[in-house]
């Protein structure tokens, strides 16, 4: 992604937090509906910064993974 920038990745990546935090509710994890609106979301950013089409998509998957770990951990504590 070095084509991107890495001011560009900054910004991407401090806008997917926001993003996700927002999203992320207790129950996301288990309502499909939840996971599609912050899939939403995510491929809205990364459209708006330009990010390559052929790589949004394991951008996007990548995302919810950590954000579902996140999610997990902020449950645990």
């Amino acid at each position: 992604m070095t084509e991107l920038g890495d001011e560009t990745l900054k910004l991407i990546a401090r806008e997917l937090v926001v993003a996700v935090r927002a999203s992320a509710t207790i129950d996301w994890r288990d309502r499909e509906a939840a996971r599609a609106e912050m899939r939403i979301k995510i491929k809205t950013l990364l459209s708006k910064y330009r990010y390559p089409p052929d790589r949004q998509e394991s951008a996007i998957a990548l995302v919810i993974e950590q954000a579902r770990l996140f999610a997990d951990e902020l449950l645990l504590v």
